[in-house]
């Protein structure tokens, strides 16, 4: 699937650092249309969030008015789509619907709300009863009052996705070098860029950060300053096990808690489970695998070493046995962490940076890069293409954020 190149100079058209979902979807799409293009990953593909989440899938249609998140959620499913079912990559993608269970009569009069303000936009989602719910998904706590039901959720394997389209990359006669981590970045006389790792160095007219939280330190070498923050989440799993477990599952109590309390400043992200290392509230979600194991992660925290927290872990495996009973009896088989791209305001950083020529950057799908991160990929590599950035991607425009300090 990858190759490494011992090489001690190499030069390129295009140049992508980062190797996860959206750097290798760029990647993708730029091979297709037919740019030479080399990605660059300090570890193997998928190793960071995009390998590590639990991939679930939470689109809610296009709506009358395509938006940014719409635009990104439902042209990645229909990427899903089509490594899955036209191209024949085996990445276990079903749209099975997704349910955001609801626990509590506050949570209640919350999501009868999102319900009627999202139909009213043009997107998709019911609130089902209790006896609706259980209907679909027979192993739900007998005490839930309901579920919001996404019938454009899904989900499916997030390692074989980005193997899936690093495959389509390298037939369009892409370069994934694995194991090239970037320690230096030089911006040349002549504006082309020279990218230094330990098995080589690389020049390119055009270049793009698309390595998560990586962003930060890989802008500093060209003295910007792109705000991104490395949020952990964290996940446990069960041992495989028959189906028990028939949609992604959510819990509605930490979008209730954000919707009632917003926060950020300066160091600080929207949507977080943790502030000063007190708990905020509770957050949930996870699927069964094709596999047989359960997956279910919670916590966002920031300045969080990228290992589970064993409280954390406790308070979220509690949290779904509230939602499933029958996981009361089912031991923790292994845990894990890792790094998600927050911005502040929860806005990814997609385009063009404006204080290089051909700089882009593509960062900030907090939590949802799986869901999202192939079409951003897509969308920036149109623009790369094109020339021309979508419409949709103003609201994404680094310039909002990023700021040079040389």
């Amino acid at each position: 699937m990858t190759q490494t190149q011992e090489k001690h100079n190499h030069q390129t058209n295009i140049l992508v650092i980062g190797g996860g979902i959206a750097g290798t979807a760029t990647a993708c799409y730029l091979a297709q249309n037919g740019h030479e293009v080399t990605l660059l990953e300090q570890s193997e593909l998928a190793t960071e969030a995009s390998g590590l989440n639990a991939g679930t899938i939470w689109a809610t249609g296009w709506g009358h008015t395509p938006d940014l998140a719409s635009t990104l959620s439902m042209g990645s499913l229909e990427i899903f789509k089509s490594l899955q079912l036209d191209l024949g990559y085996d990445i276990e993608f079903r749209q099975s619907g997704s349910l955001q269970v609801i626990q509590t009569e506050e949570q209640y009069t919350f999501a009868r709300q999102e319900v009627h303000d999202l139909l009213a936009a043009g997107h998709q989602v019911e609130l089902l009863s209790a006896r609706d719910a259980h209907s679909i998904e027979p192993e739900l706590s007998p005490h839930i009052p309901g579920c919001l039901y996404y019938p454009h959720g899904g989900n499916a394997n997030p390692v074989k996705t980005v193997q899936a389209l690093a495959s389509v990359a390298q037939q369009h006669s892409a370069a994934i070098l694995t194991h090239h981590e970037v320690t230096g970045i030089i911006y040349l006389d002549d504006s082309t860029y020279q990218v230094v790792t330990p098995p080589a160095t690389f020049k390119a007219g055009t270049l793009v950060l698309a390595a998560g939280p990586w962003c930060f330190s890989l802008g500093a070498m060209l003295g910007l300053h792109i705000p991104v923050y490395a949020v952990r989440g964290q996940m446990w799993a069960t041992a495989p096990l028959p189906p028990r477990i028939f949609h992604s599952i959510g819990a509605l109590e930490s979008h209730c808690y954000w919707h009632a309390h917003p926060y950020s400043d300066e160091q600080t992200p929207l949507e977080l489970t943790h502030r000063q290392g007190q708990r905020l509230t509770r957050h949930l979600y996870g699927r069964q695998t094709r596999d047989g194991e359960i997956i279910i992660g919670g916590d966002r925290q920031v300045d969080a070493p990228k290992i589970p927290d064993q409280a954390g872990i406790e308070t979220n495996h509690a949290h779904a046995i509230e939602l499933f009973p029958f996981l009361k009896d089912l031991p923790i088989a292994r845990t894990w962490a890792g790094w998600m791209p927050f911005t502040r305001d929860l806005h990814p950083l997609i385009g063009k940076v404006p204080h290089f020529a051909n700089l882009y950057l593509l960062t900030g799908l907090s939590s949802s890069g799986f869901e999202k991160g192939m079409m951003a990929g897509k969308l920036l590599a149109e623009y790369i293409h094109d020339g021309v950035a979508d419409a949709v991607l103003s609201e994404a425009d680094p310039g909002r954020w990023v700021v040079f300090s040389p």
